[in-house]
């Protein structure tokens, strides 16, 4: 392992040491700390200081607050590149100047000692305010400029509304608001500060180094995603002088933030961050072409770590990542010059399907597909879609619960990656037996199921177009519940059953809810005598609501069995039953 140096210090000895000069640099996630985070600090820092409002209270000699760690690896420039912890060296470094301009002109060793802090000494041990301890190469030019701007003149823009100026701005006020409250204790608090509160810094000659020991820490600090830790690995390696030094790394910083874009727009993981759901994606297919032996998955970041990372240092490996965010960026803007409109129907029901999973999976066989114009065949495609969706959905009846998902498609790897046929051989369903299952299954509101289901069942019809962009579909209950109140049916159950259910826009169910069919479907058709209504792009509901007066429980199980039926002969099309 690499030198470590570490060493409890107070805030005045990690700012005012020889050689100070914090880097945040441009892999780092920006400045986000609100004024919860500073209200939060404030208050910690007053109570600390000031025990109970009475200075007399504290023990000089004695008293510490741990303010975390500050992890850092000392660059070629000599600089400490801040891994974790800028959220609070930024923060203090504010709180510090709001305290040396509430000083003014009067002089004091306090204010003296906060000088030290924030900026280097000229010659004459006077504080040069143009050179100030940390530098961030984050945020946009702008931000880094309010940033310099208020640690040099203790000015900030009073229209600005980034983290900086309004951070600082609340210090402003709670030191004035502390000062005039207690004047008598004005000074005893930014001492106390800076020479009673600590921190560990951790400093290293190894970003790798530096990257484990910050997988172990648990701080207030705003935690690295894996993504995070990925791409400083990227970074590092396109910062090489065999890369091409600073021209390649700023590409890689300009490309990087394109791809975390189309993530943060498309993506929507329950863990994680977007970007890390682009790695998950890609690591299904990393997993295939190795043939892995086991479909147990230690984890994203233990995956990427393996041999230094050495998955990431390539340029190969980015401009997969690239390749397959694109990829996903066509899939949810229904590009249609990239996909045929049944390629994204299917598409579209997947959406629904009752597994995340599903995602990965198609990333698989798109990266294992695609010709050199990065586009699939499209019959191929759509037969892969289909067979995939009625193995979820069957799954998902037979075996509901997400844990047992992953070993059917881990069997398929080879198969998808290559493009053959999926045979699922050993979860094939016997007919009799499932259509048993199907029937006794409860699809209700609740399960993931019941809308994977109907989003299947609407887009059977051949002539279904897609709803446009942004749509909002909920559940809604064609025979209202409101009405089964006052009109009971002979079995209750049936209310409940997939044939009284279908997807409608949260906009027409919200009004439609609890009539009568009657007037539940002048709403389907845009009827209601209002102008300019859209009627559903449910061609279903259309066709109910043209063809029936009422809508009854008898049609209810009609309908339902006909969606039974169909599914079964879907699977027996996919050849899922035996």
């Amino acid at each position: 392992m690499s030198d470590l140096n570490i060493s409890k210090k107070s805030i005045y000895a990690i700012f005012s040491g020889h050689g100070v000069n914090f880097l945040i640099p441009d892999y780092q996630r920006p400045y986000s700390w609100g004024i919860e985070e500073c209200d939060t600090l404030w208050e910690d820092l007053k109570n600390f200081a000031i025990p109970e409002d009475n200075a007399d209270y504290f023990k000089d000699d004695n008293d510490e607050y741990f303010l975390g760690t500050i992890l850092t690896v000392r660059n070629s420039s000599s600089q400490a590149e801040v891994i974790d912890g800028q959220q609070r060296l930024i923060t203090l470094l504010l709180l510090l100047r709001a305290f040396y301009k509430e000083f003014g002109d009067v002089q004091s060793k306090v204010r003296d000692k906060i000088s030290e802090c924030i900026w280097y000494l000229d010659k004459d041990d006077n504080p040069d305010k143009t050179r100030a301890k940390i530098k961030s190469e984050v945020a946009t030019e702008e931000d880094n400029t309010e940033l310099q701007t208020i640690l040099e003149t203790g000015n900030s823009n009073e229209k600005s509304t980034n983290h900086y100026s309004k951070n600082y701005r609340y210090f402003q006020n709670k030191i004035i608001e502390f000062k005039n409250k207690t004047p008598d204790n004005f000074s005893y608090l930014p001492k106390r500060i800076i020479q009673n509160c600590i921190m560990l810094p951790i400093e290293t000659n190894s970003q790798d180094t530096a990257l484990r020991i910050f997988t172990t820490l648990n701080d207030r600090g705003m935690p690295l995603s894996d993504s995070d830790i990925f791409k400083a690995q990227f970074y590092k390696f396109y910062s090489s002088p065999e890369q091409g030094g600073k021209q390649s790394k700023d590409d890689f910083i300009k490309r990087w933030k394109q791809l975390e874009t189309i993530c943060n727009e498309h993506f929507h993981p329950h863990r994680g961050t977007a970007t890390d759901d682009l790695f998950m994606k890609y690591m299904y297919y990393l997993l295939a072409k190795s043939k892995t032996k086991s479909d147990t998955f230690k984890g994203l970041r233990i995956y990427y770590e393996q041999n230094n990372y050495q998955i990431l240092k390539s340029e190969k490996t980015f401009e997969d990542l690239i390749t397959l965010a694109n990829f996903w960026h066509d899939i949810f803007i229904f590009n249609e010059k990239r996909f045929s409109p049944r390629v994204l129907k299917r598409l579209y029901v997947l959406s629904y399907a009752p597994y995340s999973m599903w995602e990965n999976i198609v990333s698989l066989y798109f990266m294992g597909n695609k010709d050199s114009q990065n586009k699939l065949n499209d019959e191929n495609f759509y037969k892969f879609l289909n067979k995939i969706t009625a193995f979820f959905l069957m799954f998902a009846i037979v075996q509901p619960g997400v844990q047992a998902i992953r070993r059917p498609f881990f069997l398929e790897f080879q198969n998808i990656l290559h493009g053959n046929e999926l045979n699922f051989e050993q979860f094939k369903q016997n007919k009799e037996l499932f259509r048993a299952k199907l029937f006794e299954t409860k699809f209700s509101q609740s399960k993931t199921i019941t809308r994977s289901m109907l989003a299947w069942w609407t887009f059977q019809n051949e002539n279904q177009e897609l709803p446009p962009l942004d749509t909002s579909l909920e559940i809604e209950h064609i025979f209202a519940k409101k009405r089964a109140e006052m009109e009971p049916f002979k079995s209750p159950e049936n209310l409940e059953l997939l044939g009284n259910k279908t997807l409608l826009e949260k906009r027409i169910n919200i009004r439609a809810a609890d009539y009568r069919f009657v007037d539940k479907k002048k709403y389907y058709l845009g009827k209601t005598g209002k102008k300019n209504e859209t009627p559903t792009f449910n061609l279903e509901l259309l066709n109910l609501a043209k063809e029936y007066y009422d809508f009854t429980e008898k049609n209810i199980t009609q309908l339902n069995e006909k969606i039974f039926e169909a599914f079964i002969d879907y699977l027996a099309e996919n050849n899922l039953l035996k």
